[in-house]
């Protein structure tokens, strides 16, 4: 928000449904006042996956040049379709990820402009900042390997306490001795591109294999019959831990055991039998706060008959 006011930039705010009132009405924003740069949510893309391109054929996108997405992990298929059918193959511009927390005032883990971006990977550590993916103990876990997200030092946008808290911001420095612990699973590679997986508390751990549940959801939503998923863990006698599926099917998708078996068949091709989800509900619509992430906890909440906490975030 503050950013581009700062630098004089002009600013578009649209509150509201992204299919109110019909699915072209973001293209329609973006046509009548010029839009540039979109930013947006991860959950926002995969949407107008689900509502097809004929909704955004109808519109004059030729000012759109890049589209930013934050919050949480953007899946490599809904970057490519927003590639094709937003950018015009790519030839106007280019889908950029990153990775930040409100704490830390600003994206922090992107692919600047003079770096080929990854599809899937948040991109790297920005100027100023150190990031590392490590293990309990603090240490680097080695590249191409999983590990829990941490800033090895502070950089000078981010925040230096909580307000009449001070001990609640010690512990995001006591958690990991001597870093940062952002609560997020990731991986890196051998360039420093980051990839994030999903919150620390929303990793699956089946048969004692951790799975991340955006790595089970990017699986999901490559099956055409699926508009949107996210996943949970579930208790199981044998594993210790099983995947339970709730999955928004794409429009015109009539909902059928066939489809079920059809979906987890596919994740078990993609990810192997130990991702394969043991369970697939079908939903209207997937909880999500208001500014797009997917509450999983409340799914977990509603399927063990727990209490789901605070949902003064809720959007719906």
């Amino acid at each position: 928000v503050y950013a581009p006011l700062v630098e004089g930039v002009t600013s578009v705010f649209r509150e509201g449904a992204p299919d109110y009132p019909d699915a072209g009405a973001f293209w329609a924003c973006v046509e009548k006042y010029g839009i540039n740069v979109m930013f947006t949510a991860p959950t926002a893309v995969r949407m107008f996956m689900k509502f097809g391109p004929e909704f955004v054929d109808k519109y004059d996108l030729s000012t759109l040049r890049q589209i930013a997405v934050a919050g949480e992990p953007l899946n490599p298929e809904a970057i490519r379709w927003a590639v094709k059918h937003l950018l015009d193959d790519g030839t106007r511009g280019f889908v950029t990820d990153n990775w930040w927390q409100t704490e830390l005032g600003g994206p922090t883990i992107a692919t600047p402009i003079t770096k080929t971006a990854i599809p899937g990977a948040a991109g790297i550590a920005l100027p100023g900042v150190v990031a590392s993916v490590v293990d309990t103990e603090g240490n680097d876990v080695p590249r191409g390997k999983g590990g829990l997200l941490a800033l090895r030092r502070p950089f000078p946008h981010m925040m230096r306490t909580i307000w009449n808290d001070p001990g609640r911001y010690a512990q995001y420095w006591d958690e990991i001795p001597g870093v940062y612990a952002a609560g997020d699973v990731a991986s890196w590679d051998e360039n420093g591109y980051i990839t994030v997986l999903g919150r620390s508390d929303d990793v699956l751990n089946v048969a004692g294999h951790r799975i991340g549940t955006a790595d089970v959801e990017s699986a999901l939503i490559t099956h055409p019959a699926v508009a949107e998923s996210a996943v949970i863990g579930v208790p199981d006698a044998l594993k210790g831990e099983a995947i339970k599926a709730f999955v928004v099917l794409a429009l015109g998708t009539v909902p059928s055991e066939e489809v079920q078996r059809s979906i987890v068949d596919h994740v078990r091709r993609e990810l192997g039998p130990i991702a394969t989800p043991s369970a697939v509900e079908f939903i209207v619509k997937l909880p999500k706060t208001r500014s797009g992430k997917i509450v999983r906890r409340l799914l977990k909440a509603q399927e063990l008959g727990q209490d789901p906490g605070d949902l003064s975030t809720l959007e719906d």
